[in-house]
């Protein structure tokens, strides 16, 4: 019996993203090094559960839809500081947030299904935002849940928004913007006046 390798299965975009948009990235860009091409270090989707924290039909439904659109278990986030305002004590009761860090196949295979299906489904769609933070990071927050084709008629009867994020390595705005559109992200054009 001969030993056989199992093939490997590697998303679309990460093939794509070694085999061409590194060196094309390094052209556009005018880099020197291919190691100060930026890469995507992670994506994390997270669900703050804000004034619904101690409702348990939210948070199962919070976990729910998360677990559907990442494909990984979600971890709750207590609060890390107390803020008497809002009624919060840190690191005691119900979470404020829930959240996925995706990383390697499952973040690439996320960021295909979310800029190649979900978006699309966007009602009155003209291109996502162009804000991206000082460390070249872009966040990019969402309305409703009910964009992604893995969650059923039912799982969308109560509402929630959620917030994407896309840490970028050697990212600064420009680098982040030119590795996400290579990535296939629709920026909203911008008006000339």
């Amino acid at each position: 019996m001969a030993d056989k390798k199992a093939a490997v299965y590697t998303p679309r975009l990460k093939a794509l993203y070694a085999n061409e948009y590194r060196k094309e990235l390094q052209a556009e860009l005018k880099l020197e090094n291919v190691h100060q091409v930026p890469s995507l270090e992670k994506i994390v989707v997270s669900v703050g559960t804000g004034k619904t924290k101690d409702d348990k039909r939210m948070l199962e439904t919070v976990k729910n839809t998360l677990t559907k659109v990442t494909g990984q278990a979600p971890v709750e986030r207590l609060a890390k500081k107390s803020i008497a305002t809002f009624k919060i004590r840190a690191g005691m009761g119900a979470p404020v947030g829930i959240n996925v860090t995706l990383r390697g196949t499952q973040m690439y295979e996320f960021l295909d299904r979310f800029v190649n299906v979900a978006l699309p489904r966007v009602r009155d769609f003209h291109g996502v935002g162009v804000k991206f933070d000082k460390g070249g990071n872009y966040n990019l927050g969402l309305t409703d849940q009910s964009i992604f084709p893995e969650l059923s008629f039912e799982e969308t009867q109560v509402v929630h928004g959620m917030q994407v994020t896309f840490a970028i390595k050697n990212g600064d705005k420009v680098k982040s913007r030119a590795l996400l559109e290579k990535f296939g992200l629709p920026f909203e054009k911008e008006e000339k006046k």
